[in-house]
């Protein structure tokens, strides 16, 4: 797996990699066609991209046979996490509890919601 401090995929190449992470490994074509169920993409577009990503480390292809089989190379948790981070920082000035208050403050969060959210910070506190 790449080391974490050098995941930076684009929104298309997040898109990729959460039909990799969904399906383990898949064809360009695989991919083109879950892609389609949502966005309007050319299959070259597709096939560019994951020939990127593979570059950047972001996807292994295993070409041992004439279909190219894909998967990802990063973990999603790690993935998931950096991106967040990354987002808490420049969009929130690195405070947690201002995106918190955001999107509890702008979205009709269920009273299940609510319990959720307090059951973890509840475990939260519990750490400390």
């Amino acid at each position: 797996m790449q080391d974490h401090k050098s995941i930076k995929p684009t929104e298309s190449e997040l898109e990729i990699l959460q039909v990799l992470w969904e399906k383990g490994n898949a064809t360009v074509r695989e991919v083109h066609e879950n892609l389609l169920t949502f966005k309007d993409v050319g299959y070259t577009t597709t096939l560019k991209l994951m020939q990127i990503m593979n570059e950047k480390g972001l996807v292994k292809r295993n070409d041992s046979s004439r279909t190219h089989i894909y998967k990802a190379a990063v973990n999603k948790e790690v993935t998931q996490q950096f991106m967040l981070n990354k987002f808490i920082s420049n969009l929130f000035g690195g405070s947690s509890s201002q995106l918190v208050m955001q999107a509890l403050g702008n979205n009709n969060v269920s009273p299940e919601e609510l319990d959720e959210i307090q059951s973890m910070i509840d475990q939260l506190k519990k750490k400390e």
